[in-house]
Order: C-alpha cells, then structure tokens, then sequence
C-alpha cells in the first residue's frame, strides 16, 4: 500500500526570538544570521526534496523557503501561521510576570487566551483541521511528499498528536531550520490518525552518502 511522507521543516531565525519574546502572528523577516545559519546548513546537510512545498504566510517562512526551495513555488495556507499571542505578542516572559492569565496559562490551563489572542484549545484545534486537510490532499491527488514550512509551536503540537512514538510537545522541540519527517500509512491514518516520525531533517551530507551503501 502506498505510504506518504511529509517533511515538517522549521523556519530559520529571527532577532525577536533570540531576545525572548513571544512571537506569534508578528511577521518578522529572517534575521541576518538566520539567512546565514540556514545558508551554511544547506551547504552541510541534505534537505528533502519534494513535489510539493506548503508554507506559513509569515516572512520567516516565505523567506526560508526561497533560500531552501528556490525552485519551488509554494502553496501558501494561512492557518499554517503561528499560535496568535494577542496582546502579548512582542513581550518577555518577565513584562508579563504580574499577568494571572499569562500564569495559567503557562502552567497548561488550555481554555486561557491572550486577550484578543488564541487559546491553546483553539490552537490546537485550527493546525489539527488543516493538517488533517493536507494528508486527505495528499491521498486524493496522489502525491506522496511534501515539505511543510511552518512554525516551532506548530511542529511540535503536530507532533504530539499525531506522531508515533508518542512524546509530549516539549519533547519534539526543534532547532531554526531543522525538523522531522514524518510517514502517513492509510490504513494506520484511517484508523487512529496516526503517523510514523522516522527521521531528523536535514540529515549531514556524509550520513546520507553512508544511508547510500
């Protein structure tokens, strides 16, 4: 039976994040040494290719894949963007210390949102729907690869609920510019949405040459 792999791929670097804020929505462009980092690690290591390339509308996603892809034209999906931090998009984690809802919801509580932002629940819910939207796509056109260009919190979230083996979201943590790979079995995705996380992306180009022999 045909299987289908997707490659979840984190943008590279941006300043704001390096300085500990909270970036959501904000569209921030790739930093300089974003550019460079993500540069170097294409030299270094093997990116998948793939047919098809989705990405978040963001900056630092659109950006990354003009450096990675450029001969690709992605598919820009607007629910691919990152979780919507509200009013404390742009702010540390101590600027919000005396904020009770930044609390709660740091310790979990997934109904708190932001104000004017998104709660977890919602979150959660709006990557689940769009992802589950791209394998259909996959399986209805045929096409068995993709690269999706997105965001940490995103890959992450994905991760926990759909991967196998099973961890929590911190554990699938990934670096500016690295992700993982993923393999989608209809018939493990028809009964349970599952997937199986088999790889690192991108791989060295020596650990690719030995994958070879």
């Amino acid at each position: 039976m045909k299987s289908y792999v997707i490659h979840l791929l984190r943008h590279g670097a941006i300043d704001e994040t390096l300085s500990g804020k909270y970036i959501g929505t904000t569209d921030v462009p790739l930093s300089d040494k974003g550019r460079m980092a993500l540069r170097r690690n294409a030299h270094d290591h093997e990116y998948p290719g793939a047919p098809v390339v989705f990405t978040s509308p963001l900056k630092r996603c659109t950006q990354t894949c003009e450096l990675l892809y450029p001969d690709i034209k992605p598919i820009v999906i607007s629910d691919l963007i990152e979780c919507n931090f509200g009013e404390w998009e742009g702010k540390t984690a101590e600027e919000l210390r005396d904020d009770p809802d930044f609390h709660k919801w740091l310790a979990g509580d997934n109904s708190v949102k932001p104000p004017r932002g998104e709660s977890n629940d919602d979150f959660v819910r709006r990557i689940c729907r769009i992802f589950e939207s791209i394998v259909e796509g996959l399986m209805k056109t045929g096409t068995t690869e993709c690269v999706i260009v997105t965001h940490g919190g995103i890959i992450m979230t994905l991760l926990a609920v759909y991967g196998l083996p099973q961890a929590k979201p911190f554990e699938w943590t990934v670096d500016n510019g690295f992700g993982y790979s993923i393999r989608v079995t209809p018939m493990l995705w028809q009964r349970g949405k599952v997937t199986e996380v088999f790889n690192r992306i991108p791989m060295l180009r020596d650990e690719n040459d030995s994958h070879l022999e």
